[in-house]
């Protein structure tokens, strides 16, 4: 196994492998649904145009059980305290809208897909700490007006956040690794190609081999909570 430590500049992409093991359910049902509805009737610009209170039952949902039910795990804190000891450029990027990086100890994190415990005024596009349902009848802080908040995540079809900086960071380091991504949701599945032009060693840590596990150097396979605590050990 290699060590993450001999490298000078590290950017790490975790996806929902992560926190797998941290009591967050799946959103979506065995069959793709939830509640029987399509994740695209609940998660798009579209859907809130429609059906705001769908929308916001669903993230209401998530956000209540992210803050009774989920704690970061062993691999969320395993990874807090290398960021912590390591000496070089470290750059975690999360496709994850929990914040259970930020509860293990980690710093800056991006969360290039939004964070389920803020809002977005949808007049001015600030953006600010919430963690009590929202509905159409909620107070926007910034604007005072109230139906004109947004849950802070990227919905199908819209710009994932953070992006230049992202792909900045990648074409900079010399160690790309990957923690719990499926390879089938870009432009994050794109990123070990763009660490490999860019020369860089590229890292798959993942329960099993992902749709793009080609594109990377090393890969090890099993539960975070195993393979990240293991990997990450200083």
């Amino acid at each position: 196994m290699i060590r993450p430590s001999d490298f000078s500049s590290i950017v790490v992409l975790t996806g929902a492998g992560i926190s797998a093991e941290s009591g967050l359910k799946t959103f979506r049902d065995n069959d793709g649904l939830w509640e029987g509805h399509r994740v695209e009737e609940v998660a798009t610009p579209e859907a809130f145009i429609n059906n705001p209170s769908l929308v916001q039952q669903f993230y209401n949902t998530r956000r209540q059980q992210l803050q009774n039910e989920a704690a970061p795990n062993t691999a969320h804190k395993a990874l807090a305290h290398f960021q912590q000891q390591y000496s070089g450029s470290f750059t975690l990027i999360t496709q994850n809208v929990d914040n259970l990086h930020e509860q293990a100890g980690s710093q800056n994190t991006q969360h290039m897909h939004g964070e389920l415990l803020k809002g977005r005024c949808l007049s001015t596009d600030e953006i600010f700490p919430w963690y009590e349902d929202m509905n159409e009848q909620s107070l926007c802080p910034c604007c005072k007006s109230r139906g004109n908040i947004r849950p802070h995540i990227v919905w199908f079809g819209e710009m994932p956040l953070y992006m230049k900086d992202i792909e900045e960071q990648i074409l900079k380091c010399d160690l790309l690794i990957a923690i719990g991504t499926s390879g089938v949701v870009y432009p994050a599945a794109g990123f070990a190609q763009l660490a490999q032009a860019a020369e860089a060693c590229t890292v798959e840590l993942n329960l099993e081999a992902s749709a793009v596990h080609s594109d990377f150097n090393h890969a090890y396979y099993g539960p975070a909570t195993k393979v990240v605590t293991e990997f990450f050990r200083t």
